[in-house]
């Protein structure tokens, strides 16, 4: 973008965006720090239900993002964010809302988003990263003798560290503020993963670093007299405040710091806004130029792992179960194709067994002793890690949870949910619940098959920015393809594959060759089904 400023001054009648300012921050994905299994159950109904309609939300503890006259953006999913090599391929689109208090930057965040029609955006404010005050400073507060319009009262460090880390793709904590103790509350709210990132707040151009951040730069500006108003009725009806506190407020903090700190950083914007969200020829130039950009950074991951070059070994990170007899049997009686469904569950089950247990021994152990009820000693060994975690790919490597629980007391367990967009054919998260402070633990990664490898890759991902080290994940599979296991191996060197068979090829559809058929059809009956409408298609998972 060019570094003029575009001054797009149309006449247009105010919008009034008194209501909700935006404290934390919304993503448009489930938070990883859980919900109810219940939605899940909501995804995956028994093969007796009849098809429900496309689903809206996938957890129940977060609502959308924002409900409009014509539509409403829900929690989905988000395309590949890596390559080939398992590395990013492209950062998240940052757009920065600067301008003065209640100038309309939420207003115009909000028909930002919602002229965009993507559904992967964060919208995160600056109102959350306001600094914990002394006591003090709280006193000075309560009499409306505190400056929370200098740049000073916002801790600028921890703001341009969580929004890096968030234009990365990692997962971040943010605080949610509260404006009646000015204090960080103690639970932050976990935020992952966007295509485009909205940042809004009075200081948004204030500090170089944070510039640096910022793809696009807005000022919103907005008559200081509408201004007034609005924060009046938005500090007495949502803060709680007096009016002649306000107003003394404003006079002696508010709109000194605008004419000092916040108006001359008008200068830096690409694209001023007069008159907030009621300027849509305004933010129509905003979204065009969102998508072109968009359009620019687009990856077709499944093309990179088809088109990447194969060794022909394969790697020294793969472990395949003995083809013991047993192990052929069980194989031969699963991959039938006329096998009724209830011995095809009870001997998948025998050998999920049979590889959770194999997959045990490659976790760390260290030895020790123990005193046996006769008196002697006995030297032995134990799990030398902190924890182990079990994560499975829904829907079909939850049918792997039973086999690792029985093995293993205790363990946690996260689920992550892949599909398959229908037009791109490219892998999509679309929910995420995993347990806190899982980078602390081994994880084991479950998957029924691995065909490309894509959703297994983008699984590795989500496990890596949320902190877990690469060397402590094992993928689980029942069944891969060798070009799964490659492009695993090549992404991800140090993650531990482990599997009871690999088959050779892929057919046109992606499918493993000679394989097993549909996993999670044939396990859950559902492969009998009529053939459901696009819309349904939509909502199976990967």
């Amino acid at each position: 973008m060019e570094n003029s400023t575009w001054s797009v001054n149309i006449d247009r009648s105010l919008q009034d965006c008194s209501g909700a300012r935006i404290s934390g921050c919304w993503s448009l994905r489930s938070d990883s720090s859980g919900s109810s299994d219940d939605s899940l159950d909501r995804l995956f109904p028994p093969a007796s239900a009849p098809r429900r309609k496309s689903a809206t939300s996938l957890s129940k503890t977060e609502p959308p993002l924002l409900r409009t006259g014509t539509r409403t953006i829900y929690t989905a999913g988000r395309p590949p964010w890596y390559d080939e090599h398992g590395a990013q391929s492209k950062e998240a689109f940052v757009i920065g809302l600067c301008g003065g208090s209640a100038s309309g930057k939420t207003t115009v965040a909000n028909k930002i988003i919602e002229a965009l029609d993507v559904p992967w955006v964060v919208l995160l404010s600056m109102d959350s990263f306001y600094k914990d005050l002394s006591p003090e400073e709280q006193a000075l507060a309560a009499s409306n003798d505190y400056n929370f319009d200098h740049p000073g009262a916002f801790d600028f460090e921890l703001l341009v560290g969580t929004l890096r880390k968030l234009k990365q793709g990692k997962s971040v904590k943010i605080p949610v503020y509260n404006f009646t103790t000015h204090r960080r509350q103690k639970d932050w709210k976990n935020v992952y993963g966007a295509s485009v990132i909205i940042f809004e707040g009075i200081m948004a151009f204030a500090d170089k670093h944070l510039l640096q951040l910022l793809d696009m730069k807005i000022f919103v500006d907005t008559d200081s007299d509408i201004r007034l108003v609005r924060r009046l009725r938005r500090d007495i009806t949502e803060r709680r405040r007096d009016m002649e506190g306000v107003i003394k407020q404003y006079n002696k903090f508010v709109k000194p710091a605008f004419e000092q700190y916040i108006e001359p950083t008008m200068r830096l914007a690409d694209i001023v806004v007069p008159r907030g969200g009621g300027n849509m020829v305004a933010i129509d130039l905003i979204v065009q130029h969102v998508h072109s950009q968009l359009e620019e950074r687009e990856l077709s991951s499944r093309a990179l792992l088809a088109s990447a070059q194969q060794t022909q070994t394969l790697p020294q990170m793969l472990s395949v179960l003995e083809s013991t007899p047993q192990v052929r049997g069980l194989h031969t009686i699963i991959r039938n194709k006329e096998t009724s469904r209830d011995e095809f569950i009870f001997y998948s089950k025998r050998l999920m067994r049979l590889l959770i247990e194999h997959a045990l021994t490659f976790l760390p152990s260290q030895p020790c002793k123990v005193h046996t009820p006769q008196g002697h000693e006995y030297q032995g060994h134990r799990y030398g890690g902190k924890g182990i975690t079990g994560v499975s790919i829904l829907r079909a490597g939850e049918t792997m949870e039973p086999a690792l629980r029985a093995v293993c007391k205790d363990v946690r367990i996260g689920k992550i949910l892949i599909q398959t967009n229908l037009d791109s054919g490219e892998p999509e998260l679309h929910y995420l619940r995993l347990p806190k402070d899982i980078s602390e633990d081994h994880v084991i990664l479950m998957d029924s098959t691995v065909s490309t490898g894509a959703a297994a890759m983008m699984a590795v991902r989500v496990l890596l920015d949320h902190e877990v080290q690469e060397e402590k994940i094992l993928l689980v599979s029942l069944l891969m393809a060798e070009l799964g296991v490659h492009s695993v191996a090549y992404a991800f060197p140090k993650v531990k594959i482990i599997t009871t068979a690999v088959d050779k090829s892929l057919d046109h559809s992606l499918h493993v060759i000679p394989g097993i058929g549909d996993f999670g059809d044939r396990y859950f009956g559902t492969d009998g089904f009529e053939k459901c409408s696009e819309e349904d298609q939509e909502q199976r998972p990967h």
